[in-house]
């Protein structure tokens, strides 16, 4: 320290007693007496259950804050000489408000909503959020975040059908793909070779029914001779074997 005329100016670590610049105790001490002409100031340890996080000259620490069990709070950081207790909210609750002294139960997050617990302290209400292009939430759930898709390419298969909101992504083995589009595109070719081979076989058998085929020749009609007779002078034609009635008559 330094004086100034009548006054005293002490450093940031220090403090002004009785005209005189004293040490103040270090984080996680607090002060027992204050320095005099022959000695510096006498500091000692926080007590158990105590902390005190800066330079000081306070004769008592501060106690740790206690996480209530019935309020729904949990000891997130013990507390030690230098630093208080961190509480937090059990899972499936939130900070009721900004001081977090109490909780209250999360209402649940529907599929395609993750739990955000970085945002639990800070909110009054369920911070459920939708899930993120590349994440999903399958469940409803007051604790459970949105996952992220699982990775086809670390797991050395390949992506058979996209994620969404709800669901992870589908993989599958890459020669089981490749089959895939191999037995289909194999069938189409068997297809074509069989319809060309059976086109062939009826084209050939067709050719040779072709050659065996003749034209047939139409029968020839025996022509029965015929006779003529005379009916009142003009000749009639009459077949061989039958009487003639004609004749008859002219008999007669």
């Amino acid at each position: 320290c330094w004086e100034l005329g009548d006054a005293v100016r002490c450093f940031d670590k220090q403090y002004e007693h009785k005209g005189r610049c004293c040490n103040r105790c270090q984080p996680g001490e607090k002060l027992v007496s204050e320095c005099n002409g022959t000695e510096e100031s006498v500091c000692a340890r926080c007590e158990s259950g105590h902390y005190q996080q800066s330079w000081t000259k306070e004769r008592h620490c501060a106690p740790h804050d206690l996480c209530e069990d019935n309020a729904g709070l949990i000891v997130k950081t013990p507390g030690n000489a230098t630093h208080n207790t961190v509480c937090q909210c059990r899972a499936g609750m939130h900070c009721s408000d900004t001081s977090c002294q109490t909780c209250v139960e999360n209402q649940p997050c529907q599929r395609g909503f993750g739990f955000v617990a970085a945002k639990a302290a800070a909110r009054m209400s369920s911070p459920c959020e939708p899930c993120a292009e590349g994440t999903f939430s399958n469940i409803s759930s007051k604790t459970e975040p949105c996952h992220p898709w699982t990775s086809c390419e670390e797991k050395g298969l390949v992506l058979k059908a996209r994620g969404t909101n709800t669901s992870d992504v589908i993989c599958e083995s890459g020669k089981r793909s490749s089959l895939s589009v191999l037995i289909p595109i194999t069938a189409a070719v068997v297809t074509c070779l069989v319809g060309i081979c059976i086109y062939c076989l009826v084209r050939t058998e067709a050719g040779r029914s072709g050659e065996d085929w003749e034209p047939r020749q139409p029968t020839e009609v025996e022509e029965v001779p015929v006779q003529e007779t005379l009916l009142g002078g003009q000749p009639v034609a009459q077949e061989d074997g039958k009487e003639s009635r004609i004749s008859e008559q002219e008999k007669l």
